[in-house]
């Protein structure tokens, strides 16, 4: 009989070793997916983990998941798959949404108490992936996925905002207002900001009758409005819409996470700056430098025209990896625009009286997008498309 003890021991000790080599290579191709499929966990989830056997976590690359259980298949791999995929089932149909209130925050985690991560303004088509306690999970059309209240969005089916994107719109155009009950203004509906997307309906000489996207409706101003077609069709990138832009910002203040005239941090200011001109561009410092065309790496000024995008932040060593931590648009005459505190002008000419010496010394690189092709930057008329 102690025999017996001693043998079973080893095949015991053997069969825990197998378990664990078996876990680490699978552990190892997750990795690997995750790294092709989502390496930015700010636009895409792929959160699974596997032990004893179990496949568990979630994941919003649906094609990924099935070529990586193919490939788990295709090596013998014995599992339980016990991963969720986005958008949950317990959506039904209701995976879309149209942001229903002047700005939506949107934030790291459900609850009011998170970080803020990003804003999306009235009329955003959002997708919604899941649900947790009255607040939704969803993306928005720069591929940001953050968690959003309830009351600040109208959950919908494809089809209902495939009917929504046929409707005639207008586009809020003056940096704040609001929509009365009726044209006395005795009563507000909503406050608005420059780029809200309303559907428009009757017009009458002073004031245009709009509905928002939960269904309810108001009155407007018309000299605060401009049809969608119309103002798509005039944005532009030229340089003195982008000055005139980010000029109307000036003293806005700081907000973490703020992409609006309500509150910008620095790469909020700089996505605001190109929405409102037509362009939308990843969401974060660290995401819109990997955009556009290198210009500049060493102080050199007279390579930068109007509109670039100047990045800041901790230079990279061989122990650690560069931080791009802020940024700002140049508005030349050695001087750019951004927001730290508040919106505010710089200088890097120690002569004015906006010298920056603090941007100065972590100063990284220049890049240029515009006339350029990027795969991160989109025209804002691919934001009313069904894609």
């Amino acid at each position: 009989m102690k025999k017996s003890y001693i043998l079973i021991i080893p095949l015991l000790y053997l069969g825990f070793a197998c378990q664990e080599k078996h876990n680490e290579e699978v552990t190892q191709l997750i990795e690997n997916y995750r790294a092709e499929l989502a390496p930015d966990r700010r636009v895409a989830r792929w959160d699974l983990t596997f032990e004893n056997d179990s496949l568990k976590g979630e994941t919003d690359q649906i094609v990924g998941l099935a070529n990586f259980l193919a490939e788990l298949n295709e090596k013998g791999v014995s599992y339980t798959n016990a991963v969720e995929q986005m958008p949950e089932a317990e959506l039904g149909d209701q995976t879309r949404a149209l942001v229903t209130i002047s700005v939506a925050n949107i934030r790291s985690n459900p609850r009011h108490s998170a970080e803020l991560g990003t804003q999306a303004l009235m009329g955003t088509p959002l997708k919604v992936l899941k649900e947790d306690d009255g607040w939704f999970l969803v993306q928005t059309p720069d591929g940001y996925l953050s968690w959003v209240d309830r009351a600040g969005i109208h959950q919908m089916t494809e089809a209902e905002l495939e009917t929504w994107y046929t409707l005639p719109k207008v586009v809020f155009t003056s940096l704040t207002g609001h929509v009365w009950k009726d044209e006395s203004k005795s009563e507000m509906v909503s406050d608005l900001v420059a780029g809200d997307i309303l559907v428009v309906g009757e017009i009458h000489k002073e004031m245009t009758h709009v509905t928002l996207p939960d269904g309810r409706s108001g009155w407007v101003d018309n000299s605060n409005l401009d049809t969608w077609e119309h103002w798509n069709e005039t944005r532009s990138t030229q340089p003195e819409a982008l000055i005139s832009t980010a000029k109307q910002m000036m003293g806005v203040p700081y907000l973490w996470g703020g992409t609006s005239i309500k509150g910008v941090d620095c790469s909020g200011f700089t996505k605001t700056i190109y929405y409102l001109n037509g362009k939308i561009i990843p969401r974060d410092a660290s995401q819109q430098v990997n955009e556009g065309e290198l210009i500049d790496v060493d102080k050199n000024w007279d390579k930068l025209e109007v509109g670039d995008l100047l990045f800041f932040g901790v230079k990279g060593t061989e122990e650690k990896k560069e931080r791009v931590v802020h940024v700002g648009m140049w508005i030349g005459n050695g001087e750019f625009i951004h927001s730290r505190g508040r919106v505010r002008i710089s200088s890097f000419d120690p002569n004015s009286p906006n010298f920056d010496e603090y941007e100065l010394n972590r100063y990284l690189r220049t890049k240029r997008i515009i006339n350029n092709q990027s795969d991160g930057v989109i025209s804002v008329s691919e934001l009313l498309k069904n894609d």
